[in-house]
């Protein structure tokens, strides 16, 4: 993440269009990292209920990081744009399914996405 932050201000700083590009690509990286980090996480909590607090924070760190790269591909486009005059042409590069992730709580709990939801059990 540092990388990324020093890479997309360089590009800034030196109108660097190609360094930008870069910064730009890469925040597909740190997507996938952070889905991976909060499936491991989600994982952990379920397995030790103790943990869930501490599991949580990780969590919200986990999202603020995947949110710094987002920041600085927002910079890059913005970098790109300055100095081309033209917005970038493909879509952006995703990789954060974060609010995909499923797991199963207890017999009667279901995470999924933001929300918990309470299931009757079927007699």
């Amino acid at each position: 993440m540092l990388t990324q932050l020093r890479d997309v201000l360089d590009s800034f700083a030196c109108r660097d269009v190609a360094k930008a590009v870069e910064v730009w690509t890469r925040d597909q990286d740190i997507d996938r990292l952070c889905t991976s980090l909060s499936q491991e996480f989600l994982a952990y909590m379920t397995e030790r209920s103790v943990a869930m607090s501490f599991g949580a924070h990780l969590m919200f760190c986990t999202k603020n990081l995947e949110r710094m790269g987002d920041h600085a591909t927002n910079i890059a486009e913005a970098v790109h744009y300055m100095v081309k005059g033209e917005t970038l042409l493909r879509e952006r590069p995703k990789a954060d399914f974060t609010s995909m992730l499923t797991v199963s709580i207890g017999r009667n709990m279901t995470r999924s996405g933001g929300s918990c939801v309470y299931r009757e059990p079927v007699p």
